[in-house]
């Protein structure tokens, strides 16, 4: 699993502005401690599989988390589940288990889908029902201040004594008639002091978990759970607060409202919010018959870095459109620019730039008086357009010209077409490799397997290739270079060719159907 570890590779100083819902305009970023940032992402409540929508909101806050540890900060990345919710609990009924079984299975498909990905896991995850105590204190602590009250074991947030109330939203409540809070039962509607406080803590019902507390036994509310888990992984002030645009109201109008009446400070300096996704321009939903989950489009043939390249075509706050067509241009822009990525992991890489990999070069692009003065340009505008709110789809555009040329020059590798000496002496072909996977890491892309993607047909390798392949494989075995040797067949096995030694030095070869 990776970690939050600085890298050191660009500098701190370089100025990263971020667009803050809060203030509703850019800001240079300034974390509270100098080369650390906290942030908090909202997670999800595990009843189910996770949709198209979460795999937008998780790569693109996976894209923030690298870019920071890239710049250099340690970053300390907290991120929920809600695992007692409505939903379970209807879950659990309707499949005759347990809350804790129906909460366990999707953790553990969560994690699955998210490693699938290459989503970074969070530093730490806590659960809701790992902090009730922290729970049970905070909301003892607005009942003391005078901003929550009970009703028949049932305890709510009281809106209309916050005055800061809809800072975040911009929502000004004396013209609001809808009721705001977006996981209440009808039956405590009557208990409310004002129709737009919300529920602290919730009475137990028949049949349903429910957990101690001095009101009473019941469960937290869903506001509060991520306030107190803010308050206890991170501290009263955080760096960064991250979520969907679907959750600025009510839940974090509603988190800044608990968290900074309790404790008197700031909730969080920087909140950002990505953008919806929608399905042929419908908002994506259950009801609609459009809703989209990453397994199947995973198990239909998507690769993930085609997804991931998918959702990072578009600017993070901007809605994402989810279409036969646009998902096609991915997978077309992936496949030319993992060919790219492809031209330094293949065999091909070991024996025409082996000297490169024996220390001549060190991996970690440095730019230096060496490095031509076009890659210095790209890497330089990648960092411009990442510190410009996190232009990802900017900063695919440097992916997509340094690659041009590398795909062509895998296409003359692939089909023989090329000068073996050349290749060996252009050093500006492997800068340019080096730098194109540089920067593809930042944004979480890594070469995916050729064969995964195409057979050894599409990818019209020839005969004469192959033979030569196991030529320079026979060579490398006779002078004892048996690391070569095996790098030529496990990638040839990579592009659907299996090998086959025969007494007497013979080798045959077949094509994996």
């Amino acid at each position: 699993m990776e970690q939050s570890k600085p890298q050191k590779v660009s500098s701190i100083s370089d100025t990263f502005f971020l667009t803050n819902t809060l203030s509703r305009r850019k800001e240079a970023f300034k974390p509270i401690r100098p080369g650390k940032v906290t942030i908090y992402c909202c997670g999800v409540t595990v009843y189910d599989l996770c949709h198209l929508g979460h795999a937008r909101s998780y790569i693109v806050w996976d894209v923030l988390r690298r870019y920071l540890i890239w710049k250099g900060y340690i970053v300390n990345f907290v991120q929920n589940f809600t695992d007692i919710d409505d939903k379970i609990i209807n879950k659990a009924s309707s499949e005759k288990l347990s809350m804790e079984d129906v909460s366990a299975r999707n953790i553990r498909e969560f994690h699955q889908d998210m490693d699938a990905l290459g989503i970074m896991r969070p530093d730490r995850m806590p659960r809701a029902t790992d902090s009730l105590d922290s729970i049970r204190s905070l909301i003892s602590n607005l009942q003391e201040k005078g901003f929550a009250y009970s009703v028949d074991g049932d305890v709510y947030f009281s809106v209309m004594k916050h005055s800061n109330y809809g800072q975040l939203s911009g929502r000004d409540l004396t013209n609001q008639y809808i009721n705001p809070e977006g996981r209440v039962d009808k039956d405590d509607e009557n208990k409310k002091q004002n129709a737009f406080d919300f529920a602290l803590w919730k009475s137990a019902k028949t049949g349903e978990p429910s957990y101690p507390s001095p009101w009473g036994n019941g469960r937290p509310g869903w506001h509060i759970e991520c306030s107190a888990m803010v308050l206890e992984q991170l501290g009263e002030t955080i760096d960064i607060h991250l979520g969907g645009a679907d959750l600025i109201f009510p839940h974090h109008e509603n988190e800044i409202a608990q968290s900074e009446t309790a404790t008197g400070k700031k909730l969080a300096n920087y909140w950002m919010h990505n953008g919806m996704v929608n399905v042929s321009g419908q908002k994506m939903s259950k009801s609609l018959g459009n809703f989209t989950t990453i397994r199947s489009l995973l198990n239909s043939g998507v690769s993930p870095m085609t997804l991931r390249l998918f959702v990072l075509q578009a600017h993070y706050r901007k809605p994402l459109d989810f279409t036969k067509e646009s998902l096609e241009a991915a997978t077309s822009g992936w496949q030319g620019l993992n060919l790219a990525l492809n031209i330094g992991i293949d065999y091909e890489h070991i024996l025409l730039w082996s000297k490169y990999q024996k220390g001549d070069l060190n991996i970690t692009l440095k730019t230096n008086n060496q490095t031509p003065e076009s890659l210095k340009k790209h890497h330089q505008r990648f960092i411009a357009l990442m510190n410009d709110d996190l232009n990802t789809s900017g900063a695919l555009s440097i992916l997509f010209d340094l690659g041009r040329p590398l795909r062509s020059l895998s296409n003359k590798i692939k089909t023989g077409h090329y000068s073996k000496s050349s290749v060996q002496d252009d050093h500006s072909s492997f800068l340019r490799w080096n730098l194109l996977v540089h920067l593809a890491k930042v944004l979480g892309l890594k070469g995916e397997n050729i064969k995964s993607q195409s057979s050894i047909s599409s990818c019209e390798l020839d005969v004469e290739f192959i033979e030569h392949s196991i030529e320079l494989r026979k060579r490398a075995k006779v002078s004892k270079d048996f690391a070569t040797a095996d790098r030529i067949r496990n990638e040839l096995n990579n592009i659907g060719v299996e090998l086959f030694d025969k007494p007497g030095g013979i080798t045959e070869w077949h094509i994996n159907e």
